[in-house]
This record gives C-alpha cells, sequence and structure tokens, in this order.
C-alpha cells in the first residue's frame, strides 16, 4: 500500500525575517537597475559637528526634515552652477559606531543633469566639496535659527546660550565626504550597503546575556578595535533610539526622483539619453528569495522531501518537567 505523506510542523518566523532584510534589499536594488538610467552617479555623506546631535536627539520632529534640506542643499547648488535638475535618493542614518546618536546623511546623486529650459541632458557634472558644505552647513543652521525664532525647538541650554552655540557652528568646517560612480551597477553596489542597515552588525558581537552586551567597535582615532559593552537596560535604550518614527521611510526622494516629477520626466530621460527603461521585475515570493539568496529550499526537509501546507497544531502545555516535547510525525 502507498504511504500516506509524512505530517511535519514547521515554522519559519525567521526565516521569513531574514528574507524581509536581505531580500527586501536585492528587491529594491533590482527595481532601481531598471528605474534608473545607466550613467555616472556620485554619493555624498553629510555629517554634522557632535554639539549639534543632542539638539536633534530631544527634537526628532526636527530630524526628520534632515533629508529635504540635504537634498535641497544638492539641488540648489547644481542650479546655480550648471542650471539643471538632477536625480536625488537621501538615506537617512543616526546612529554611530558606538551605537551613540549621530544623525547623517548618505545622499545617492546622478552626475549628470536635465536642462529642462532647452530639454537637454547635461552630463559630467563634477560636485565641489567645499560648495556643497557650506551650502549643508547653512542649510542645517539657518533652519535651527527659524526653529527657535519659532519656539519649536527644545533644549537644556537657554535661548542665549544656544543662540552662541549656532553661531560658532557655523563659523566652523563641517566634515563632508564625496564618493564616484562610474556606472548604475557600482551605484546600486554602494547604495545597498546603507539602505535598511541596522544600527549595529551580527557579526560585532561578542556576547550577550541577561545581563550585558558586549559588541567591537572601531576608533578611528587609535585605529584599533575596542570592545565596547553595556547593560541589557542601556542597549535597549539606546538601541530604541534609532527606530524610525512610525510613517517614516527609510529612502526619500528628491529632484528628478520626487514622485511628483517621476512620472513626468522618466520616460523623456531615457529617451534623451538614448536608453530603453526595462520593465519592472515581479516579486520574488519568501520561498524563492530563500533560494535566490541562501541556496536553501525551506520546504524540502533533510531527506529531500517536497512538505506542503496540512494545517496548524495547537499550542502543548509544557511538561512539568520543564522540557519540551515535540509531537511524533503522522505517517
Amino acid at each position: 500500500m502507498p504511504q500516506k505523506p509524512r505530517r511535519n510542523s514547521f515554522t519559519t518566523p525567521a526565516s521569513r525575517g531574514l528574507v524581509r532584510a536581505v531580500g527586501a534589499t536585492g528587491l529594491w536594488q533590482r527595481e532601481q537597475w531598471t528605474a534608473l538610467p545607466d550613467m555616472p552617479y556620485a554619493g555624498v555623506i553629510l555629517t554634522m559637528p557632535d554639539v549639534l546631535w543632542p539638539i536633534f536627539q530631544q527634537n526628532r520632529h526636527l530630524l526628520y526634515d534632515l533629508p529635504a534640506l540635504g537634498a535641497a542643499a544638492i539641488q540648489q547648488w547644481v542650479k546655480a552652477r550648471y542650471g539643471v535638475r538632477v536625480l536625488i535618493m537621501v538615506v537617512q542614518h543616526t546612529f554611530g559606531r558606538r551605537l551613540n546618536f549621530n544623525p547623517h546623511l548618505h545622499i545617492l546623486v546622478s552626475a549628470g543633469g536635465l536642462q529642462e529650459s532647452e530639454g537637454r541632458w547635461i552630463a559630467q557634472l563634477h560636485y565641489e566639496k567645499d560648495a556643497l558644505m557650506h551650502m549643508w552647513r547653512y542649510a542645517v543652521i539657518t533652519y535651527l535659527r527659524e526653529a527657535l525664532r519659532a519656539k519649536v525647538l527644545t533644549s537644556d541650554l537657554r535661548a542665549e546660550d544656544l543662540k552662541a552655540v549656532l553661531k560658532t557652528q557655523y563659523e566652523r568646517w563641517w566634515n563632508i565626504d564625496i564618493d564616484h560612480f562610474k556606472s548604475k551597477g557600482q551605484f546600486l553596489q554602494y547604495a545597498g550597503r546603507y539602505i535598511r542597515r541596522p544600527p549595529i552588525a551580527q557579526h560585532r558581537f561578542v556576547k550577550i546575556t541577561d545581563r550585558e552586551v558586549q559588541f567591537w567597535r572601531k576608533d578611528l582615532k587609535e585605529k584599533r578595535r575596542v570592545l565596547t559593552w553595556y547593560s541589557i537596560e542601556e542597549f535597549v535604550a539606546t538601541l530604541a533610539e534609532h527606530v524610525p518614527d512610525r510613517y517614516r521611510h527609510a529612502i526619500r526622494y528628491f529632484g528628478l526622483l520626487a514622485p511628483a516629477s517621476k512620472g513626468r520626466t522618466s520616460a523623456a530621460l531615457f529617451v534623451l539619453l538614448g536608453q530603453k527603461k526595462r520593465p519592472r521585475p515581479p516579486r520574488l515570493s519568501w520561498r524563492s528569495s530563500l533560494r535566490k539568496d541562501f541556496g536553501v529550499d525551506p520546504l524540502v526537509d533533510r531527506r529531500g522531501q517536497s512538505m506542503h501546507w496540512v494545517g496548524r497544531l495547537r499550542p502543548m502545555v509544557q511538561p512539568p518537567c520543564g522540557a519540551y516535547q515535540f509531537p511524533e510525525p503522522t505517517l
């Protein structure tokens, strides 16, 4: 007599969560591969002095305007310098190597722009580091001054002391960095490192107990790895600060990639560049994502037999001895 199929109970919440973290990045890269034209791009990192970090830490409603400020600083400079509009996407991070609160922006921008007055594409834009720094610094300090004037900025400092701090920070140098990419592929590989990136990578953890968490971090000044530890309460509280508020997007789009502009300019942009736009790739199922990214089929057991959905098992009551007993498979 033919045997009945083996009845296995299995759950995959961890697997599906892993696919959401890893597979979502891959899906985003595939979608952007079809949506973006192939051209040189640039990666701009905008930072601010550490004196300003606590201000945005205490005023999260101001924190979420930073992507718009950074994009506007770049777009205004490009418009004044070349008379064009560019493609801009912004990834906002709030964490540093020590899990400290360190707001900064990773901005991905095209190295060419659309001159709308004449309907032509201007290639080989050169982004000037000093000029962009001045634009970014002016945007942030002016924004904070306006927030202080409108009384929507909370601070432990008196208003006069805070004004003095803003004046001092406006007169100092701010660090920014610019990377250049020759192709869309390099650009997306770079972008994949930052989108949906957790505040701390799993491989950095050294020890996790019910009392403390230990992990490695890089000390750039001493040029060596340093062991850092937190109590469980401190670690959770620190990590919670980097969780975006509800309805906040990890990636925001501006310029020619802004939702209001993309529908009107995307097709024309590909025509100007002499390129053909590819269709949007279909979304992979969680099973296909696991097979593609990890080479594992979650619906094949260790004996090589295919599994299919039968039903749910009701939760079992834990035995008095404290050892959980798994049910025997039903043949």
